[in-house]
């Protein structure tokens, strides 16, 4: 699929679509308490379907009605289900099933798109190997198709954190295991989403004692997840887009279903916006945000590094440079976001330099130009905001890849005014 985009003035009110990585978390623990859950608002496509199909392979029984999933959890039973867990383009559900996977005796395979399989999940699956798992890597080129095969028995580990997803893993099954467990984390990125898991422990009332840096952490063996009902908050990382969008079109957009006293860490990127002069007034449950005369900063993003794709098209109506660094990170998400960005704003004639940790962007008068969305959700949607404020016709190409996180951007972004067009 390809989005022709066009220059365009967004204004209006759009809802923003329920959070991925709570939906992630929501329908894990779900699958794993012992009773009936009630989820509503869930991400259920993309992602969230693949989190769904995950929790069906770990042997929950699941019922979508309407925007509510009743998930009946396996209570313990953890070598129920099937061999065969197929995530998709999902590397968040992907590393937060692995380790419960891990929790029982069955034989359990991971794989999933071309996408899927260039994202790194051998620093987890060492650390699980450590506390009792058997575990195999069968390509020699990229970490899956990878097997699990348990059961985890706890005791002493140490595990990279460049990935939070990775020490989020450990948090959510180790609980389960039959004996205490002690994680140490080294070289932390992303703590913002390890704060996101130990919520939904607290919430739990899951035993753990953590480091007021979040690098070690002891947690009692042995215990178990409740069932749920909640409601899945607004995405932040997701609102981003139509945030960075009003900033840069001179437009003023609303965005409602946010909830600010939520863990998410994307949240910060409203602060960035208004940082660099956007005009940004948060309510109790929306945010508006009107352009300004934005100018460029050094902006740290190892704490939301899903908002670098967004934000380069920010620093490109920036004055001056903007510096967007400390997010190595990056580099193992969906793509290298760091060197595809670069890539693709360099067709659109932006100024910009690659750092091993970030880029630098001038002030750029962007041009339409044939990009590439490299199959990853995030860029697609950053493109189309580029497209935005280009001149001429951008035409971008494995747009469909934006539906993993927000299959409506097109609607919604049409409603606010813009000038996409969707090739077959």
């Amino acid at each position: 699929m390809k989005w022709i985009v066009r220059p365009s003035k967004l204004a209006g009110t759009v809802a923003v679509p329920p959070s991925k990585s709570h939906t992630i978390r929501a329908v894990l623990i779900a699958a794993l308490a012992n009773g009936k859950s009630v989820i509503k608002n869930p991400l259920i496509k993309g992602d969230g379907s693949s989190a769904i199909g995950a929790a069906r392979a770990l042997g929950a029984q699941v019922d979508l009605q309407g925007d509510t999933l009743y998930i009946d959890g396996i209570g313990g039973d953890y070598s129920k289900g099937q061999e065969f867990f197929d995530m998709g383009n999902s590397g968040t559900g992907t590393t937060l099933f692995a380790s419960v996977a891990a929790l029982g005796s069955k034989l359990r395979r991971f794989d999933g798109d071309q996408s899927l399989r260039s994202r790194p999940v051998k620093p987890l699956l060492e650390a699980l190997e450590k506390l009792g798992a058997m575990c195999t890597i069968e390509s020699k080129d990229s970490d899956l198709p990878f097997t699990v095969e348990g059961p985890i028995k706890g005791g002493k580990v140490s595990v990279d954190g460049i990935s939070s997803q990775f020490v989020s893993s450990l948090l959510i099954a180790c609980p389960m295991a039959t004996a205490d467990t002690h994680i140490t984390v080294y070289n932390l990125h992303e703590q913002p989403y390890i704060e996101m898991t130990l919520w939904w422990l607290e919430k739990q009332n899951i035993e753990i004692e953590y480091s007021e840096n979040f690098t070690s952490y002891n947690i009692a063996g042995r215990q178990s997840y409740k069932p749920i009902d909640m409601r899945v908050p607004g995405d932040f990382s997701t609102a981003t887009f139509a945030a960075v969008a009003a900033a840069v079109t001179d437009g003023t957009i609303k965005l409602n279903g946010l909830d600010f006293s939520d863990p998410q860490g994307d949240k910060s990127v409203m602060k960035v916006l208004s940082d660099i002069g956007a005009k940004v007034d948060i309510q109790e449950s929306s945010v508006t945000i009107q352009n300004g005369d934005l100018k460029g900063m050094n902006v740290d993003l190892n704490k939301m590094p899903d908002a670098l794709p967004a934000l380069c098209i920010a620093a490109c109506v920036s004055r001056g440079e903007t510096y967007l660094s400390n997010v190595e990170q990056a580099r193992i998400k969906e793509t290298d976001r760091i060197a595809v960005m670069h890539s693709e704003l360099r067709k659109m004639g932006a100024a910009v330099r690659e750092l091993p940790d970030g880029l630098v962007i001038e002030q750029s008068r962007l041009r339409g130009a044939e990009v590439c969305g490299h199959h990853d959700h995030r860029v697609v949607m950053a493109l189309a905001l580029a497209g935005m404020i280009a001149e001429g016709e951008t035409v971008i190409d494995n747009a469909e890849a934006a539906a993993v996180t927000y299959p409506d951007f097109v609607k919604d972004f049409r409603s606010l005014g813009a000038d996409i067009t969707v090739e077959q």
